[in-house]
């Protein structure tokens, strides 16, 4: 049995074969043509057209195996991507108790479909928890870095009553990611990420510890305001963590409201005179809008924006409280007197 495995070459290598043989072949034909047939060795101007026939079917059969050649390992390489992105970035539940949720991700690198943002949302016993991060850099150089952040924030949020523990968790994940690949690679590893992660109650009071990323949009009726105006803390990294991370109450999100969180790339992004893309412009008029609706209304804006060519990953994550409204229990923080009629809300 052994002897006839190793007879019995594996697929792989027979196609290598193949590619490397039929080119080998053709190009021996069109010299033995060349060398032994009587027609090749005359000057005259049939002959002529007749070696010019044979050399120039050689040289397309040799253009269109290697066309084939080409698109098939175009064709496996973006199964690979799209079964590493189904690991990495996989899909998101449309609902999260009582949250309808939507999320997608778009590559600055033509032909990828994934790159180095990041973004989760996980129902605990603490609360739903979510994450949007940022690695430097885009594509698949990234893709290492954001599998460390997120396998560890996957884990981290179940066993840590904490946000701030979470953090703690995806920080030592990151550092020990970056030592590991720097003694593989024999070369300092630089990168940072920014990180936003939110704790969402079952009153709907939301708490926040943001490592230098964009805070979230918050679209309550007609308006839309960042969630919050305060200095984020440096990104994992480059820096260690305050001691004290107990993290910022955000108020409330009240039944109806929605939150869009994002990376920089969204309003990084120029049209050919350099203006910046405008998010809140974008979100303007998206009340009552179901979040998978307000992803393509966003990407559509973008895209328009920037003639379809974004220089940066863009990730975009919308979620809606679409939970039975609570009896009023007071203001939202200090930012604004609670919603006594909540908008109505609009169900997948």
């Amino acid at each position: 049995m052994m002897c006839f495995k190793a007879a019995v070459p594996r697929v792989g290598s027979l196609r290598r074969v193949l590619s490397m043989g039929l080119p080998t072949v053709w190009g021996a034909v069109a010299i033995t043509y060349k060398l032994t047939c009587p027609l090749a060795q005359q000057d005259g101007l049939g002959a002529r057209v007749a070696t010019s026939a044979v050399f120039f079917a050689v040289g397309t059969g040799l253009i269109i195996h290697v066309r084939r050649t080409l698109l098939r390992e175009l064709r496996q390489a973006r199964q690979v991507a799209g079964a590493a992105q189904s690991v990495l970035l996989r899909p998101l539940p449309p609902r999260i108790d009582g949250l309808t949720v939507a999320a997608a991700q778009l590559s600055a690198d033509r032909g990828a479909t994934i790159g180095g943002d990041l973004y989760e949302a996980v129902d605990t016993e603490h609360g739903v928890r979510v994450v949007m991060g940022d690695v430097r850099g885009h594509g698949l150089a990234a893709i290492g870095t954001a599998a460390a952040v997120l396998g560890s924030f996957r884990e981290a949020v179940h066993d840590e009553p904490e946000l701030g523990g979470v953090l703690r968790r995806l920080d030592r994940a990151l550092a020990r990611h970056l030592r590991e690949r720097a003694e593989r690679d024999g070369t300092a590893a630089e990168d940072f990420v920014t990180v936003l992660m939110l704790e969402l109650g079952r009153d709907g009071e939301l708490r926040a510890l943001n490592c230098g990323h964009p805070w979230p949009y918050l679209l309550s009726g007609s308006v839309v305001e960042p969630l919050s105006c305060a200095d984020p803390m440096p990104p994992l990294g480059p820096f260690p963590l305050p001691a004290d991370l107990s993290g910022l109450q955000c108020g409330h999100l009240l039944p109806g409201e929605t939150l869009i969180l994002h990376t920089d790339g969204a309003e990084d992004a120029r049209d050919a005179l350099g203006r910046f893309f405008s998010l809140p412009g974008a979100l303007q008029g998206a009340a009552g809008v179901a979040p998978q609706a307000v992803l393509g209304q966003v990407f559509t804006a973008l895209l328009n924006h920037t003639g379809s060519t974004p220089k940066d990953d863009v990730a975009l994550l919308v979620l809606r409280n679409d939970r039975q409204p609570q009896p009023p229990k007071g203001a939202r923080g200090t930012a604004r007197p609670a919603t006594k009629h909540p908008q109505p809300t609009t169900h997948l």
